[in-house]
């Protein structure tokens, strides 16, 4: 169903996305280090709250992939409109309640959050929750033609979109920071324009009726029930996952601040580069998606069999390429950091033990288990991944960090374990075929 030129078209424009999406989240924390101390913790914290709600709008975009790859696979041209439809209305619906509420609530939300922070903190964290709220529905309605795109294998499009918009939302923050001098808000409008621009951009492509997948405007102004409960059997349990892990990481982080200065440094600058190490796993798991789930939407089993072992192969390729590519980067870039001699040499050992887990382990745990969930089998992945990340991250880190004294490397060692505890399972699952008894459609 798929040629290699297909895949190489769908992973080549995800992975620099990724990529250009980190980078600019780097860019964006430079920018607003020169507004203050304050303003960098403000919307430190309030990131880290935005991030709940991007994945629940995460969360309800895949579970609407899944549903809209399965009925292109099954050349379904009425369900494939309606299902696609049905998403943008509920995402719209879905954000506009979610940023109301926090719009209402944003004080009382952030005190009971943060409440011990200091006042300066406290007002730059509301004016950029408040800012960041009003584009809660962009951001879900951008997901939702983006899951659409991505169903039909036309990811080059996001890129492009997402190109266009990061660079309004640097150049809007160089804009607002250093020409009007506007604080925290200087960097939050520039945010809220750029979403509101990829909302709008492809919402306009999302009505062209040139492909399978498109929006109809009559679809988007009913509510079909029976549609909305597939798509929401996918995105539920994968809500529920997205947000126990955000929880965990959290608890995680208060952890991370019992240790010393220099662990709580390394572990962050760690990070960092974790997240440039991962884009390998980021990109591939919606190709997952719509290629696993065309395939069942078609009831070609002997096909998403081949592909799943075809794409796992090439996952596991791409993740030794890009992981020693960084390990190997990683002294480079710790030279841009006034750190002590320790810290750097830490970071290079949290480097080490997550990389070469995120080789062998994460994509076992990361893109193979997207493709069971986009052949339907969700709330094993689901059940699996909360416990791994409670039983194995959470527990596995006070014991190794605490209990054993390690510290940020019994942290990481407790994440790769983690990883390892659901690669396992998974793929046993995958060898069971299991997955195979699932119906989506």
């Amino acid at each position: 169903m798929f040629s290699n030129q297909e895949l190489k078209n769908m992973i080549v424009p995800l992975f620099f996305e990724q990529l250009l999406v980190m980078l600019v989240g780097i860019a964006d924390t430079f920018v607003v280090s020169f507004v203050g101390e304050q303003a960098v913790s403000g919307v430190s914290l309030v990131n880290m709250f935005n991030t709940i709600f991007i994945y629940l709008f995460t969360a309800l975009a895949s579970g609407g992939a899944v549903v809209m790859s399965q009925y292109i696979g099954s050349h379904d041209h009425k369900r494939t409109v309606r299902s696609s439809s049905q998403l943008l209305m509920f995402s719209t619906v879905f954000s506009i309640i979610i940023a109301i509420i926090v719009l209402i609530f944003n004080r009382t939300l952030l005190s009971l959050l943060f409440g011990k922070v200091e006042n300066s903190v406290m007002e730059a964290c509301v004016t950029y929750l408040r800012i960041s709220a009003y584009s809660y529905p962009a951001l879900a309605i951008y997901n939702a033609g983006a899951a659409l795109y991505r169903s039909i294998g036309k990811t080059s499009t996001t890129m492009y979109i997402s190109l266009i918009s990061n660079i309004i939302n640097v150049v809007g923050n160089l804009i607002g920071v250093f020409v009007f001098h506007a604080g925290v808000a200087g960097v939050a409008y520039p945010s809220l324009i750029a979403r509101a621009f990829s909302a709008i951009a492809i919402t306009v492509l999302c009505f062209s009726k040139k492909q399978m997948a498109h929006y109809e405007q009559t679809d988007i102004l009913c509510c079909d029930f029976p549609m909305l409960k597939r798509i929401l059997n996918i995105a539920v349990p994968n809500g529920i996952e997205n947000g126990i892990f955000q929880l965990v990481k959290v608890a995680l982080s208060s952890v991370v601040a019992l240790f010393g200065t220099y662990q709580i440094a390394a572990n962050g600058i760690a990070q960092s580069i974790w997240s440039l190490a991962a884009l390998i796993g980021s990109a591939m798991s919606p190709v997952f998606i719509t290629v696993i789930g065309q395939c069942m939407g078609a009831h070609k089993i002997d096909e998403a069999q081949y592909y799943f072992r075809k794409l796992m192969k090439l996952t596991l390729i791409l993740s030794i390429i890009w992981n020693v590519l960084i390990f190997i980067l990683t002294p480079v870039f710790m030279q841009f950091y006034n750190v002590s001699t320790q810290t750097k040499q830490l970071v290079v050992i949290l480097v080490l033990i997550h990389n070469i887990f995120n080789t062998v382990a994460f994509p076992f745990s990361g893109p193979l288990s997207n493709g069971l969930r986009a052949a339907g089998d969700v709330k094993y992945t689901m059940i699996v991944s909360i416990a791994s990340t409670v039983l194995g991250r959470l527990i596995f880190s006070l014991i190794f960090a605490l209990g054993l004294n390690m510290g940020v490397i019994g942290i990481a060692l407790a994440m790769c374990l983690d990883w390892t505890i659901r690669g396992i399972i998974f793929y046993i699952r995958f060898r069971m075929q299991r997955w195979t008894k699932f119906k989506v459609i």
